[in-house]
């Protein structure tokens, strides 16, 4: 029993000096410049840019595939950041920035079909089949697939509402 225990330990310590020293030496350098930008983005991975979450937006925009503007959830603040990052410049008259929205049910319209919530890459719809759902707030990205997908048009997309955790001081008005 003994011989066994101290042979596994011995096993263990000795392939994670190999891993160890593989690590070191076999080393992928990364674009620190994409690096930078998967900082800046929301992370919120949620596909409105047509790429496989922000470490995939972030490699296109800086290969000059995709605008700055591609990043919805981001906005004009993200947008604006980025060009000032790369030093290029960016139209954004033709870019909305109403905020952060989320998804919102509207229960007397919801049959419970289930649609919205297959298609959330976030599982932010809470609902089973024949169910009224509902929307988890912290989980929703604000990609409104779901929208496109309810066949009662019983979920819309509203402003995040402001509650305790979200309450921002107003700035003061200048006179």
């Amino acid at each position: 029993m003994i011989a066994a225990i101290l042979s596994l330990t011995l096993l263990g310590a000795a392939l994670g000096v190999v891993l160890g020293l593989a690590n070191r030496v076999l080393k992928v350098e990364g674009n620190p410049v994409v690096e930078e930008l998967i900082a800046m983005m929301p992370g919120s991975n949620c596909g409105q840019c047509g790429f496989p979450g922000c470490p995939g937006a972030a490699e296109a925009i800086v290969a000059g595939t995709a605008p700055p503007t591609c990043c919805p959830p981001g906005g004009k603040a993200l947008a604006s950041a980025i060009a000032a990052k790369l030093g290029i410049t960016v139209d954004l008259s033709a870019l909305g920035d109403d905020g952060p929205k989320i998804a919102v049910v509207a229960e007397e319209l919801c049959i419970g079909c289930c649609r919205c919530s297959k298609v959330c890459p976030t599982d932010a719809i809470i609902g089973a089949a024949k169910q009224v759902h509902n929307v988890f707030r912290e989980a929703c990205t604000g990609c409104s697939a779901c929208v496109e997908k309810c066949p009662t048009e019983a979920l819309l997309m509203k402003p995040v509402p402001v509650t305790l955790q979200h309450w921002v001081m107003p700035k003061p008005l200048t006179a």
